[in-house]
């Protein structure tokens, strides 16, 4: 079973987004990493994580890391929703331009939090992200619970 929805567009577009953080992620992480005096020879690094990594790293290279983990958070909801309501026949109309909106405000809180970092603007994007992202949800709750409004 072959399922066509609209909602799959703007998932794909986030996958992708997230995939462009990933590589921006490691186009600045290593070459900070390589500067870096406290790392030293990063071949020899045994046991570090990401967090012991920090300290050691600029802020804007943090950053990146900080929103390409963001990105594994709240949009794991994201894509499930909109599986559930392209596979019940609802990823389209208002459904598709909600799931654009979200995913449009999810890249834009990115590219606030991989560059200026404002906190008060990011934490705006964040809610507005899932605000929409609620109305998903209540959507596929109205359809899975063949509730009547």
């Amino acid at each position: 079973m072959i399922v066509e929805a609209m909602i799959f567009k703007p998932v794909v577009a986030l996958l992708i987004w997230t995939m462009i953080m990933w590589v921006w992620m490691y186009a600045t992480r290593i070459p900070a990493m390589s500067k870096s005096d406290e790392i030293g020879d990063a071949s020899t690094l045994v046991g570090s994580t990401g967090a012991s990594l920090r300290e050691k790293l600029p802020d804007s290279v943090n950053w990146k890391a900080d929103n390409y983990n963001h990105l594994h958070e709240a949009p794991t909801l994201f894509y499930a929703v909109a599986i559930i309501l392209a596979l019940l026949g609802h990823g389209d109309g208002m459904n598709a331009l909600l799931a654009w909106i979200y995913a449009g405000l999810r890249i834009i809180h990115s590219l606030v939090q991989v560059t200026a970092n404002r906190v008060l603007v990011r934490f705006v994007l964040f809610a507005l992200s899932s605000v929409v992202l609620m109305v998903l949800i209540f959507h596929a709750a109205i359809v899975v619970f063949d509730i009547h409004i």
